[in-house]
């Protein structure tokens, strides 16, 4: 009995065992097929432990796993120390295994991050993060031509529609319909976008889902509207419904003013065309569009233009007039501020901001880090074979060029290039890129690229225009009023040039030249002080908050050129209640949402 109770025993161990070594084997051809064990041996210490050992470098790593020998390699910072001889390619490969080992964990617990509402991608200028650009912003700064302003909730979507279903859930009938009718009903919309050539984006628009809807709520057997109806009687309609919308508006005019906006730009003929916008909290609106072929070249001419606008809108609303800051525009607005002591002229700070990246772009230091930039971009996609064998690389994306009159997306394709720098340099010591050393163009763009200064001055690049580029992006959003934000927007920058360079004079002196001569000329008002001053995100931050005296005389100054229209003692006690948090400035509300509700100083005077 005990015999048969031993012999079933060592069965069934014999049985254990050989299942564990399988498993065992199974689960050491898995981890050997990680890329990192290519370039890294395994042995035994003293102590019995595992190590790995670095082929490049041979430095010892015990424990930790192969995961540990990847980050040393990959060369990051922090948790060990990084390999100083690894090749670039393979460095680059084992960053882009890592990301991607990251990205599917990620996917395994459900966390497929959030999607950017506006579309647009970031950059990180020296540790912050920055829009990057996107079409409509670019066509903005270097286009004859604008793009549609986005149409949100609040500008009374609700207001096109009447009657409809419930989205928030869909019906009975609907869920009960078989995954062939509702792949059946996708086709035939796609199919229609494909047909009429309509951009696949046009699904963003906020009427997209609810003309499916309506449709949806109609029933079996509704038919489109024709081509005539689309072209006069619903576009009549639609116009009607719109000017409902913009009517809307003129009560808040009336309660908290407005600013005007002039929005200067040619069209394909050539021909300088004005479009008038009204801004106020509850939204913007446009108001006119003219043909200022006649009107441009006189002062004159424009105030009357001016004028005109501010009728429309009522004179009484209007605080504020935005426009160009040529001199034409300057002399109007000048004009115009002496007609109605109520408006302040001040130019667009987008478009100051854009000369500043002009002028800086024209130094001729820039220019040999941009040319050097150039000449690899276009031989790189000049060459399919150079440009196809990028594009194989894991977690490549297109590098960015820059247009000939936009002037951010030049420093904007240094970063672009600058993020590129390990594949680029994998590819020019690759043997496949030997063919192209026959090349005296070919030549110069592995020099450029293995050379280390140019990736420096670059990067270098990049550091002082990211606070300035992060500024445009503030000034051209349409998400909240820029005004409060410029003052300590352009003073972060010049301070940050300044720390970048340690405060040698010498070095940061003539970038600041620069943007302090177009801030002085331009930016530097009264009006761009007293928003800073009464911008609560900026006022209750007492650490970072600027007094120099010139704040609050601004405040003051321009406090003393309304006295005419508004009583000063009651506005100076407001002042110092805002000031000191008094009444409902120091509601707990008020504290918690005073960086991110939109500061209402615009309409304060």
């Amino acid at each position: 009995m005990d015999t048969g109770t031993g012999t079933g025993s060592n069965s069934q161990s014999s049985t254990a065992g050989a299942v564990n070594s399988e498993q065992s084997a199974s689960q050491n051809h898995r981890q050997k097929s990680d890329i990192a064990w290519k370039y890294c041996s395994e042995g035994v210490n003293s102590q019995g432990r595992r190590t790995l050992t670095c082929g490049y470098c041979f430095k010892v790593i015990a424990g930790g796993g192969i995961h540990r020998m990847k980050q040393h390699l990959a060369g990051e910072q922090g948790s060990i120390v990084p390999c100083s001889k690894v090749d670039p390619a393979v460095r680059h490969a084992i960053l882009a295994s890592m990301k991607e080992k990251e990205q599917k964990s990620k996917e395994k617990k459900g966390d497929f991050g959030v999607e950017n509402p506006f579309g647009h991608t970031t950059h990180s200028f020296d540790g912050d993060e920055v829009l990057e650009i996107p079409s409509s912003l670019a066509n903005k700064m270097g286009s004859s031509s604008k793009g549609k302003r986005k149409v949100t909730a609040s500008t009374g979507i609700r207001a096109f529609f009447k009657g409809g279903c419930d989205t928030s859930q869909p019906t009975i009938k609907a869920c009960l319909q078989s995954k062939e009718k509702w792949e059946n009903t996708d086709m035939a919309i796609a199919l229609w976008f494909y047909d009429a050539c309509i951009p696949i984006n046009a699904v963003n628009s906020p009427f997209f889902q609810k003309a499916i809807d309506q449709i949806a709520s109609m029933g079996h057997g509704y038919k489109s509207p024709s081509y005539h109806s689309l072209r006069v009687n619903l576009l009549r309609n639609a116009k009607r419904d719109v000017k409902l919308v913009v009517d809307s508006f003129r009560s808040t005019w009336t309660e908290t003013g407005c600013t005007i906006m002039g929005d200067g730009w040619k069209d394909t003929r050539q021909r300088p065309l004005i479009n008038f916008l009204v801004y106020c909290p509850k939204g913007i609106s446009f108001i006119k569009s003219v043909d200022a072929s006649d009107i441009v070249t006189s002062a004159a001419n424009l105030c009357n233009l001016f004028a005109e606008i501010v009728e429309m809108v009522g004179s009484n609303n209007v605080v504020h007039l935005v426009t160009d800051n040529a001199s034409n525009y300057k002399a109007a607005g000048s004009l115009l501020s002496e007609r109605y002591p109520n408006i302040c002229w001040s130019p667009c700070a987008a478009h100051c901001i854009n000369l500043i990246l002009k002028d800086i772009g024209e130094m001729n230091d820039v220019k040999a880090i941009v040319s050097l930039a150039s000449t690899v971009t276009v031989f790189i996609y000049n060459h399919k074979f150079t440009l196809n064998w990028l594009r194989k690389t894991t977690g490549w994306k297109e590098i960015i060029r820059p247009g000939e009159t936009r002037f951010a997306t030049t420093f904007i394709a240094l970063k672009s290039l600058h993020d590129h720098k390990d594949s680029l340099q994998s590819l020019v010591t690759s043997g496949d890129y030997k063919q192209f050393l026959r090349i005296e163009k070919g030549k110069d763009v592995k020099q450029i690229v293995l050379d280390e200064r140019f990736w420096n001055n670059c990067l270098i690049m990049v550091r002082i225009m990211g606070p300035i580029i992060r500024l445009l992006r503030i000034c051209d959003t349409d998400e909240r009023p820029s005004l409060g934000y410029v003052y300590e927007g352009m003073f972060r920058a010049i301070n940050g040039i300044k720390r970048l360079f340690r405060n040698k004079e010498r070095l940061y002196k003539p970038y600041i030249d620069i943007i302090s001569d177009r801030w002085d000329r331009m930016l530097r008002k009264n009006l761009r002080a007293a928003a800073y001053y009464l911008n609560p995100a900026f006022q209750y931050e007492s650490a970072t908050f600027c007094t120099h005296p010139e704040v609050i005389n601004g405040l003051l100054d321009y406090i003393e050129t309304k006295v005419d229209w508004c009583n000063p003692e009651k506005l100076s006690q407001e002042v110092g209640m805002y000031r000191e948090r008094q009444g409902s400035f120091g509601r707990k509300l008020a504290i918690l949402t005073s960086k991110s509700d939109r500061p209402g100083y615009l309409y304060f005077f």
